[in-house]
């Protein structure tokens, strides 16, 4: 439920057969719009294989097109006061340590991270894209300095305010995490060959299916060796237990984010889809891991 791998593995294998799948692009100007379009014609292509399995198929995608939604979450929306997004990203990062989410990040990526050492013979570098007030980039630095893994870590955001309240989190917490401005989609201007891994955490449901792909492609113009992307699981228990956790934080308008993200968030296909138009191969995996959905991208050497 939610997840629609029956309708949705034969409607991709129809449009596969029919050479409509993976979309042609050239350049990422054109990546973006691609990937939109794909994915919109991949939805339309499930309902139709929906109709002809049958009733029960039907109410499943008529269920999933009430739920999805496009919605600005009061944390992404220009007119939500300063103080009180702050107050969010700080209610945020309680809840992933409540519930112990950056732990299990930490978990998941420790054995790309230590393969990824031993291959470089050397200190691997992470670029975290909207990391948001640097909870995952804290957790992650604290392991390696634990495990002695060599590791330098830098958490980036387009949002200026962030980047400067994660250096003043950085100097208090006495971390060696380094804080930049990072506009997601344009890596190119970072240099080939900055960074070995880059991640994206808790964040792919507030971006286009396009933005995505940009992000993947990105990654491997900059040289990296890898792309992760973690996010929540897309499940009816999601919908329901992520904002009854945020609702313990006691701020309304992050109980409506939560809702509105669970309602957000990709199925393990789409996720699928997304990486194979970006990278035009099949070089990567989905994981689901509950509660979260874990995309592994490998990029050629």
């Amino acid at each position: 439920m939610l997840q629609l791998r029956t309708t949705g593995l034969l409607a991709l294998e129809r449009l596969r057969s029919r050479g409509e799948f993976p979309q042609e692009w050239n350049g990422h100007g054109e990546l973006e719009a691609a990937t939109d379009r794909f994915l919109e014609k991949f939805a339309e292509e499930r309902f139709a294989v929906a109709g002809e399995l049958g009733p029960g198929f039907v109410l499943l995608e008529l269920f999933e097109r009430v739920v999805r939604c496009g919605d600005l979450e009061h944390m992404d929306d220009p007119a939500t006061d300063g103080a009180r997004k702050a107050e969010m990203v700080r209610a945020l990062d309680r809840m992933n340590g409540l519930t112990m989410i950056y732990r299990l990040q930490v978990e998941l990526l420790e054995p790309l991270i230590t393969e990824l050492s031993q291959q470089r013979g050397g200190t691997v570098r992470v670029l975290e894209l909207a990391s948001g007030s640097g909870g995952l980039a804290f957790a992650l630095a604290e392991h390696a300095r634990e495990k002695g893994i060599r590791l330098e870590v830098t958490a980036s955001d387009i949002v200026p305010e962030s980047v400067s309240a994660g250096r003043l989190a950085a100097a208090g917490r006495g971390v060696a995490v380094g804080f930049e401005v990072v506009n997601a989609f344009e890596l190119d201007g970072l240099g080939k060959g900055t960074f070995d891994l880059v991640l994206v955490s808790q964040s792919l449901h507030h971006f286009t299916p396009g933005q995505l792909a940009l992000m993947i492609a990105g990654a491997e113009s900059l040289g990296a060796a890898a792309f992760v992307g973690i996010d929540g699981q897309r499940s009816p228990l999601m919908l329901l237990g992520v904002p009854a956790v945020a609702s313990l934080q006691g701020i309304p308008e992050f109980t409506d984010d939560a809702f509105t993200s669970a309602r957000k968030f990709y199925s393990d296909l789409e996720l699928d889809i997304i990486a194979e138009v970006a990278t035009r191969r099949r070089a990567h995996r989905v994981d689901a891991i509950w509660p979260m959905s874990m995309l592994t991208v490998r990029m050629e050497s």
